[in-house]
């Protein structure tokens, strides 16, 4: 049997919290150790501020805050995952970045209503793969249109 390579993408893992996830490696420019950030006033909490990457401008996010979960502190394995998204960079704070996988699109099951503290929204679904259980985000809906132009206006400032 012919096996149809279209049937499968390619997602980094990262961990928040307990909880491991993954989004579509089309999507990922970089994943960075923790660089200093600026702060930008007067912008959503989860905004962290800024990183100069590269001599780019790139405004960052905590996914933990912006997931409602608890902040904490940023550890050896604390990551950057920086995101390409309409046209710009964005940088997503995770608390590690565990692993590149190919994924079955089979593998992929529709969202449950609820799932812990993310709303169902940002899910594009749950990825089962042997003992492991992935929460596959939809990155397009954790930053939504109204925050995609709060940031641009973060990177043009």
């Amino acid at each position: 049997m012919e096996q149809n390579t279209s049937l499968t993408r390619k997602v980094i893992i990262f961990q928040l919290q307990d909880e491991e996830y993954a989004v579509s490696v089309q999507q990922v420019g970089a994943i960075e150790r923790v660089l200093p950030i600026t702060r930008v006033p007067q912008t959503a909490d989860f905004v962290k501020g800024v990183i100069n990457l590269r001599g780019v401008v790139t405004p960052v996010i905590d996914l933990r805050v912006r997931f409602g979960m608890e902040e904490t502190e940023y550890s050896e394995s604390t990551r950057i995952i920086i995101i390409n998204l309409e046209n710009m960079e964005v940088g997503l704070i995770v608390d590690a970045a565990n692993d590149v996988l190919d994924i079955t699109e089979e593998a992929i099951e529709p969202a449950p209503e609820v799932i812990g503290t993310v709303d169902v929204d940002y899910i594009e679904g749950v990825v089962k793969m042997e003992d492991r259980l992935f929460i596959l985000l939809d990155l397009e809906k954790v930053l939504s249109v109204d925050h995609m132009k709060e940031l641009q206006g973060i990177e043009r400032s």
